[in-house]
């Protein structure tokens, strides 16, 4: 070789341990995520959200049908309407809401039902297990009975509540997908009223919805006593089954996007003790988590769930919802906890 080549040769050498040590200087630090518990507190009770055009935070407060807007920099909450039905039972009420365009839907469950009527518990009959359109501070309207279309189109399984328990909601093609836990299936809901099942499961308990173009990511928390085993993130598409995307995790409650194709699921925590045998664990369905037992979870590309740091400890979460790289936890005891920084490295991508 000659000695211009060795030259060449060396300086080139030098060059590329400049380039990749400026590179190596310049990549971010990894981060660590931070949790603020009780960011936001005074709810009367919590369960469903979404992201509004304005990048507020909306969510619903079961117990009393309103529905809170949250700045999501200052946590400031204001009441933005008050007129969905409230909750008959500890479960149930104003569930869920998203947006089309700049009109706000609410998901409302189990306010009416022939189990109320049979075992003497005082309900308004006015009320529907549906999705409600938001008109304006006081007027909601009804949009879709899906409690009728339920007990129209009852499921082949043994179940107590004929109307379901309609779960989350998630605008899709110019109306909504619905999950319904009790029933195990999905609806399709159109503008005009029209609901239709969209894809029916075994007992596998379906939560939260992410649609992402055509393709729909799934949380099922599985059935009583949900074990790991059983809390899974699927995906399907319309006319296509089920594929398992994630698994491991107790009572899987949510799934969201973050940047990237990062995927992060909410798990509510650890199930109360009960008697698998004795038939008390399907007895007890419907029962939240234990208190402060619930994560945030990463999807992993090898399909399993891994905890973000520092957020073991959840209060019995109950949705999720990512703006940047800040996680929003709404909980059922009507708190919302903020999360920093969960998809810096080594959280995303």
């Amino acid at each position: 070789m000659s000695k211009r080549l060795l030259i060449v040769s060396a300086a080139l050498s030098v060059s590329i341990a400049m380039i990749v040590a400026v590179a190596a200087s310049a990549a971010p630090p990894a981060t660590t995520p931070t949790v603020t518990p009780h960011w936001v507190t005074g709810l009367a009770a919590g369960s469903g959200s979404t992201v509004g055009p304005d990048g507020a935070l909306y969510l619903p407060e079961p117990t009393s049908g309103k529905i809170w807007r949250v700045d999501a920099k200052s946590g400031t909450k204001t009441t933005f309407a008050s007129c969905l039905p409230g909750r008959v039972i500890p479960l149930g009420g104003a569930m869920d809401v998203a947006f089309i365009g700049n009109t706000l839907y609410a998901l409302v469950s189990i306010v009416n039902d022939p189990f109320f009527e049979d075992n003497g518990i005082p309900f308004d009959g006015a009320s529907h297990n549906g999705i409600y359109r938001v008109d304006g501070p006081s007027s909601c309207s009804l949009v879709a009975d899906i409690g009728a279309f339920a007990l129209a189109h009852p499921p082949t399984a043994d179940i107590f509540l004929l109307a379901g328990v309609q779960y989350a909601m998630e605008p899709y093609r110019g109306g909504f997908l619905v999950t319904d836990g009790h029933h195990n299936r999905v609806y399709r809901v159109t503008l005009d009223g029209t609901v239709s099942e969209f894809i029916t499961f075994g007992n596998v308990v379906p939560t939260g919805l992410q649609v992402d173009g055509n393709t729909i990511y799934m949380t099922e928390a599985g059935p009583a006593p949900h074990h790991p085993a059983n809390g899974k993130v699927v995906a399907f598409s319309q006319g296509t089954a089920p594929t398992a995307v994630a698994s491991g995790a107790r009572l899987l409650v949510d799934v969201e996007r973050g940047r990237g194709n990062t995927l992060f699921a909410l798990s509510q925590g650890d199930f109360p003790p009960c008697d698998e045998a004795s038939g008390e664990c399907s007895r007890m369905a419907g029962t939240p988590a234990l208190h402060n037992t619930g994560s945030l979870l990463k999807v992993e590309d090898d399909g399993t769930l891994t905890e973000v740091a520092g957020t073991e400890g959840l209060d019995q979460p109950s949705s999720l919802e990512i703006v940047g790289t800040t996680a929003y936890v709404v909980t059922l005891g009507g708190e919302i906890w903020k999360i920093d920084n969960i998809s810096g490295p080594p959280y995303g991508h």
